[in-house]
């Protein structure tokens, strides 16, 4: 009988393996951005979120903060260059200065605002139970704010019945990642800080499928109601 202890490691693997790719989704969207020289609709939040919420993690899998964490340090770190990579692109391609400006100091507050909450939690909270405590929460706080970001993104899919702006890829491991982290904390090791968000990770990723199924037809309509270019 596989302990459980075998099962959590597997299903972290799993998980690495399933955050990664949810991390590369969107190399086809911004391969498009590349192509077309500009970023149109596409919005930057997913990927703002994304990074602030692998920098909190990456906080929290330190050994100092939350031992025996490797396999939430070693993907989150990953992430978090990707992200970096991306939201780079992002500002090659923005369409205004203004957007680019916007884009910028929001991620140097992130970066600023990690760096500070690891400095302090690190120097005035002596307990490691304690700092487990503290920076779980923020990193509960970054989660919500990575699943939480393709709201507006749904929301322009309700009002125009189209889901040309809600890559598949991102929403299908969006899904997959909220499952295998919220199973991940549930054995073993009960982890709070985990199952929290990527249990609503989970219910979010469900509802980006559902609307991608109700709107698929739809959106291939207006697609083939185009004008031909001359």
């Amino acid at each position: 009988m596989i302990s459980a202890t075998i099962a959590r490691t597997v299903v972290g693997i799993i998980g690495n393996i399933i955050s990664l790719i949810l991390f590369l989704s969107p190399v086809k969207t911004f391969a498009k951005i590349c192509k077309k020289g500009s970023v149109e609709q596409f919005s930057a939040m997913p990927y703002l979120a994304t990074m602030f919420n692998c920098g909190m993690w990456i906080l929290y899998g330190l050994p100092v903060f939350h031992p025996k964490s490797i396999l939430v340090l070693t993907i989150n770190g990953s992430g978090f260059v990707i992200e970096l990579v991306f939201l780079v692109l992002y500002l090659v391609y923005s369409d205004t200065t203004k957007q680019r400006v916007k884009i910028g100091c929001i991620m140097g507050g992130e970066l600023g605002f990690v760096g500070v909450v690891g400095l302090l939690v690190g120097t005035l909270v002596k307990s490691v139970k304690q700092r487990t405590t503290v920076i779980g929460s923020v990193c509960m706080l970054g989660c919500f704010l990575m699943y939480a970001a393709p709201l507006s993104v749904m929301r322009m899919v309700i009002r125009t019945k189209s889901v040309k702006y809600m890559p598949f890829l991102l929403s299908l491991f969006s899904f997959l990642n909220g499952l295998c982290w919220a199973s991940y904390a549930l054995i073993g090791q009960f982890d709070p800080y985990l199952l929290a968000p990527n249990g609503l990770g989970l219910l979010l990723g469900t509802a980006q499928l559902i609307l991608y199924a109700t709107y698929y037809k739809s959106t291939k309509a207006q697609e083939s109601e185009l004008p031909v270019k001359q």
